[in-house]
């Protein structure tokens, strides 16, 4: 890696790091807002618990976020997602034989 490019690798580290910190405002601030967990599941005609079960979630975690106790994170936002934008495909290729 030639100096100027790991120069400018490091510097961005150590910015990250600074905002990390608070010490530092980002330039640019990405939010991508929770799906809509009931919403969801309700368009597609199921349950909670058969819901749940597809997504592999205990009931009460489905329950918690459709009542907006908590939110979604990390994969489970992710599936969620794609199970809204697709369900049909979604269901078809996680448990095809549980629906």
């Amino acid at each position: 890696m030639k100096d100027e490019c790991f120069n400018e690798l490091i510097a961005s580290v150590k910015e990250a790091g600074q905002i990390m910190r608070g010490e530092l405002t980002a330039s640019r601030v990405y939010e991508i807002p929770d799906p809509d967990v009931k919403t969801i599941r309700e368009g597609m005609g199921f349950s909670q618990s058969k819901f749940a079960n597809l997504i592999g979630v205990n009931i009460r975690t489905l329950q918690n976020w459709e009542q907006g106790h908590r939110h979604p994170t990390g994969p489970a936002k992710v599936l969620l997602k794609l199970v809204q934008a697709d369900p049909n495909s979604v269901v078809k290729n996680l448990h095809a034989n549980q629906v």
